[in-house]
Parts: C-alpha cells; sequence; structure tokens
C-alpha cells in the first residue's frame, strides 16, 4: 500500500507512466523541433532573438525535402529515390552528356550527400561525391556546396520565387530523359 492514495498499485502505474513517456520522448522531440522551427519561420524579422541565429536541420527533416523528388538544374536533374535511397543524375549541355548513379546520405549535422559514379561518352566511370550543407537562419532554409560554396536561400517562410526548392518535383519527373542520355552514353557509337 502506498502512503498517498492507499493503493497497492500506485507505483505499478508510474512505472508505467514513465515507461510511456521514454517510449514517446523520441517522438516528442521531433515534433517540439519542427514546431519551433515553425515558429522561427513564422516570426520571421520580428523574431526577439538574434538575426543571425541558426539551427541544422536534422536527417528527417531534410529526408522530407529530398525523398522522391526530383531536382531540376539548368542543364540536367537529379532524382533522389526512397528505398535504400538511390539518386540518379543527368546533365547535358552542347555536344556533351552525362549521367551518373548512385546513393544519397543524410546527416543528423545538416547534410545531405551525393555518391554518384558518372559517365560520358568522352570519359569512363568516375565516382564523385558532392555534399550541401543546410542550415535554418532567420525563418529562411539555407544551402550551400561543401566545402566552401556561398550560403543561399533554398525555402523561405512562406515561400519565396527565388527558393530553390521551387526547383524540385514530386516523383521521377526526368526518368525520361535520363534513360535517353543513358541510352546515348552506353551506345558509344
Amino acid at each position: 500500500m502506498t502512503n498517498r492514495t492507499g493503493l497497492p498499485f500506485e507505483s505499478a502505474s508510474r512505472a508505467r507512466r514513465h515507461r510511456l513517456a521514454i517510449s514517446l520522448a523520441p517522438v516528442l522531440a521531433i515534433w517540439c523541433q519542427m514546431a519551433l522551427c515553425g515558429a522561427a519561420h513564422a516570426a520571421g524579422p520580428k523574431d526577439s532573438g538574434p538575426a543571425d541565429a541558426v539551427a541544422v536541420p536534422t536527417a528527417f527533416q531534410l529526408q522530407l525535402v529530398y525523398a522522391d523528388r526530383t531536382w531540376i538544374w539548368d542543364n540536367g536533374a537529379a532524382y533522389f529515390g526512397q528505398k535504400d535511397r538511390p539518386v540518379r543524375a543527368w546533365t547535358s549541355e552542347q555536344d556533351t552528356a552525362s549521367v551518373g548513379e548512385g546513393r544519397w546520405h543524410l546527416s543528423n549535422d545538416g547534410k545531405m550527400c551525393m555518391d554518384l559514379v558518372w559517365r560520358s561518352k568522352t570519359y569512363a566511370a568516375a565516382p564523385i561525391r558532392t555534399c550541401f550543407s543546410h542550415r535554418f537562419r532567420s525563418g529562411t532554409l539555407e544551402q550551400r556546396k561543401d566545402p566552401d560554396g556561398v550560403w543561399y536561400s533554398f525555402r523561405h517562410s512562406p515561400g519565396d520565387p527565388s527558393d530553390e526548392l521551387r526547383k524540385f518535383e514530386e516523383g521521377d519527373t526526368k526518368g525520361a530523359q535520363f534513360d535517353k542520355i543513358r541510352t546515348s552514353i552506353d551506345s558509344k557509337s
């Protein structure tokens, strides 16, 4: 029996509540982090914190940005698959075209990396790792090419027509172009 209620099962009930709280802690942590980032985005320039306060997105947050989306470039595109995180990309400029295939990776320090093996008609397969860092700053998700690229706006809250994220399309929207260029490269006439 317990002193507070006189019931013999209060400690068991308390233990169950404690286990439940521990099991929900990761879910609540993710939810709170996303809610706080959302609040920071909503506050925008009126935020009372330092103007250059910086937070780093988690791998989960970046997964929501990239998975099952096509990133359209000026001269090509890259598709980021979900299961096992495949990535396939292509570029095409005057008289040159290349394709890259590999995997993409995320980390909790705000990085997204692509390990691609690139090839074209003029050069054999060459593995290349390209990484981008991400950060939240003053209500905006920013991105830069590592190791020393310039930070630029990736996504404002609310959205802005100049956001890089507007170059993302849901699904594998450029798969036909990738297949066409890959077939052309593999035929090497």
